[in-house]
């Protein structure tokens, strides 16, 4: 069990966090009534951040090493100490880099480190890539989580995770698991968005206020599309050489044996130079693209989703 909290914790946690919301929206309204410009103030979320991690007493955050998971694990630090813990995934869609980003972050801020293992072809329908397949995989994955923080760390570890307020309007099936799983995310309760996100790392010297959205590769395959080993490291692959030419926010989607490549428009003219374009080429012909392509929409998160949706 995680070392014992430094606030005092009532029976019933999930009462106690209900509770702990509600104090802290009356404090925002209260706030937002004084300044009477109808706008929440973005260190008036981040002190009710705080304070609601700080009512939980013990937390075990998913950390995937993103821009948002890694605010809130510094947060939970910050509030709690040493009763946090976190615990990342290693599966077949998480990229190696994440995973070895995670374990350095987590060293740098002085926190334990649990690494799951999860045999992600071994969840019945992953594989398939049905349209709910990110909820079939958070609810596995998540599963898995209490499970072994319920063993290792005690019953009363929370575990939270980095669901931002935004993330509410876009097509997240897994948002769902999440729910039903009762695994708390504190970001967007306490209504912080990307963009206040990432303006509090760049405040708080957080290495990640400016790093790329991230994403499972299976969301590079459209849906319908059978998941496999050798896909998800192709792309992984494919997209780790853009990054070495310089290429931040992107995407390589997988067609069959076409590669779509989104970056945002500012970069079209460089990647058109011919010898980026021709690297580009003989790279992904290598890895065993037939076509190499690019999306001249540019970058979109969440692409396949238009096929989900149709």
């Amino acid at each position: 069990m995680l070392q014992k909290a430094s606030v005092e914790r009532r029976s019933g946690s999930t009462e106690e966090y209900r509770q702990q919301l509600c104090k802290t929206f009356s404090a925002v309204v209260d706030q937002m009534q004084r300044t009477g410009d109808g706008k929440m103030d973005i260190n008036i979320k981040y002190e009710n951040l705080i304070s609601a991690l700080r009512g939980m007493g013990c937390v075990a955050v998913a950390f995937s090493s993103g821009v948002d998971s890694t605010l809130l694990l510094y947060a939970a630090r910050e509030a709690i100490g040493d009763n946090v813990v976190a615990i990342t995934g290693h599966f077949a869609s998480f990229p190696e880099s994440e995973s070895t980003e995670a374990d350095e972050y987590c060293k740098t801020l002085g926190v334990r480190h649990c690494v799951i293992d999860v045999d992600q072809f071994s969840i019945e329908g992953f594989k398939d890539n049905p349209p709910d397949r990110c909820y079939i995989c958070k609810k596995a994955l998540f599963t898995r989580f209490k499970q072994v923080v319920r063993d290792r760390f005690g019953i009363d570890t929370i575990i939270i995770e980095g669901t931002n307020a935004d993330d509410v309007h876009d097509f997240r099936p897994g948002m769902k698991a999440i729910e039903e799983l009762g695994i708390k995310s504190p970001l967007k309760d306490a209504g912080l968005t990307k963009a206040e996100i990432r303006e509090l790392s760049k405040k708080f010297n957080i290495p990640t206020w400016d790093k790329p959205a991230m994403a499972c590769l299976a969301t590079r395959l459209p849906v319908g599309e059978e998941i496999t080993e050798e896909k998800l490291r192709k792309i992984e692959k494919a997209e780790q050489f853009l990054r070495t030419l310089g290429f931040k926010q992107l995407r390589v989607r997988m067609h069959g044996n076409l590669a779509r490549i989104e970056i945002n428009p500012t970069e079209f003219e460089k990647i058109i130079n011919s010898g980026v374009r021709e690297a580009i080429n003989a790279e992904f012909t290598k890895l065993g693209f037939k076509y190499v392509t690019l999306d001249l929409n540019g970058y979109k998160t969440g692409s396949m989703n238009i096929t989900a949706n149709q």
